[in-house]
This record gives C-alpha cells, sequence and structure tokens, in this order.
C-alpha cells in the first residue's frame, strides 16, 4: 500500500501546529502534527511520503538540527524551514546543505502551500525515479554471466554474428540469450534496453 504524500509539520507551538493544520486541510493537503524534532524523528521510516514543514527554532533539537539527522537516516523528503526575521542567514545557509526552500515568519498562507505542494510533487518524483531504479537493478541481477555478456556487447551495437565470433557461441545461442534478456530487462529492442540503462545510470 503506497503511502499517502502528507506534510509532516514539526513545531513546538501547540496554536502554530493548530493553525498550519487547519490552513492545510483548506487545501486538502493531509498533515501529521509533531511536538518536537524528537517526536519526528522517533515516527520516522524511509517510505514516509511527501515533505516535512518545521520550524527552525524549537525547544530541544533545531529544525536545522532535525534536517541534518534526517539526512544522516538516508531521508529524500523536501524540507522547508519556517524562519524569524533574524534567523535567514541561517536559513540561507541551510539551502547550501539541501533544505528544499525557506519561508520567512509571518508568511503568506497561500504561498506557503504553493511552496509545500511542488515539494510534495517533487518527492513523488524522486520516489518513482528510486522505484525505477530499483525495478531495473532487480531485473539486471536476473541475468546469468552469459546474458551480461552479451547484453554489454549488443549496447555496444555489435550484430548476432560478431557476438557469436567474440563469445565462442553459435548465431542461434546468442538469438536465445538476446531474447531472454529483452525478456526479462521488458524491452523490445536494443535501442529501448540501451534508453532503459542510459536511465539507470543517472
Amino acid at each position: 500500500m503506497t503511502p499517502i504524500p502528507t506534510v509532516h509539520v514539526v513545531d513546538d507551538d501547540a496554536e502554530v501546529r493548530k493553525a498550519l493544520a487547519f490552513l492545510l486541510a483548506s487545501r486538502g493537503l493531509a498533515a501529521s502534527l509533531y511536538d518536537s524534532g524528537e517526536a519526528f524523528l522517533s515516527a520516522w521510516n524511509g517510505d514516509l511520503r511527501g515533505c516535512v514543514l518545521t520550524d527552525v527554532r524549537m525547544g530541544g533539537i533545531s529544525g536545522l538540527e532535525l534536517f541534518d539527522r534526517l539526512t544522516a537516516l538516508g531521508s529524500r523528503l523536501p524540507c522547508i524551514v519556517l524562519t524569524g526575521h533574524g534567523d535567514v542567514p541561517m536559513a540561507v545557509e541551510a539551502l547550501k546543505k539541501g533544505v528544499t526552500d525557506f519561508v520567512e515568519k509571518p508568511f503568506d498562507g497561500n504561498a506557503l502551500v504553493d511552496k509545500l505542494v511542488a515539494a510534495i510533487a517533487k518527492d513523488g518524483e524522486e520516489a518513482a525515479a528510486a522505484a525505477l531504479r530499483k525495478s531495473i537493478s532487480d531485473r539486471l541481477a536476473t541475468l546469468s554471466e552469459r546474458e551480461q555478456a552479451v547484453m554489454r556487447l549488443l549496447l555496444a551495437g555489435k550484430l548476432n554474428k560478431v557476438i557469436a565470433d567474440e563469445l565462442g557461441i553459435a548465431m542461434r545461442t546468442v538469438e536465445v540469450h538476446r531474447a531472454r534478456i529483452f525478456e526479462k530487462m521488458c524491452v523490445k529492442s536494443a535501442v529501448e534496453l540501451s534508453s532503459l540503462l542510459a536511465g539507470h545510470s543517472r
């Protein structure tokens, strides 16, 4: 079951959490609320989808410390940080570390939600790309050593006869391997196979 894309709101101010939950609900976005960075870290797992919205200053770990710890855990969730005016230099530094965006308080609700929607879309695209990469890796793992050897020569643009000569096997055997490679990799041609693996290597 695919997790629902959710805005994971992390803020130690109950009124702010309540206001953000109302704002997100008004735009049809799912939200999960956490009163500290520690609480979110306890709930975090790699299957969570959506984005993180956190205040930069909180009791316990700060929003930026939360981002650092999530990054160390391998999280790819986009993170948007709410900042006060004096925190802008800190937020700019955070952008260099990979924070998706920062929003200065007081903020415009619709503009904030637009940023969150874009972050959720980005997460969805990255999750889909990661799933495709894993699918391709799993398919590659099903190829025998001989099929891998044939595939490398196919990708080099070699004809069946040349492949047969280089590997010291019959051309009919090459054709059989070629057909199995295409079947296992779910492609119909060498061009399609090349395109698939080019995307996988990015």
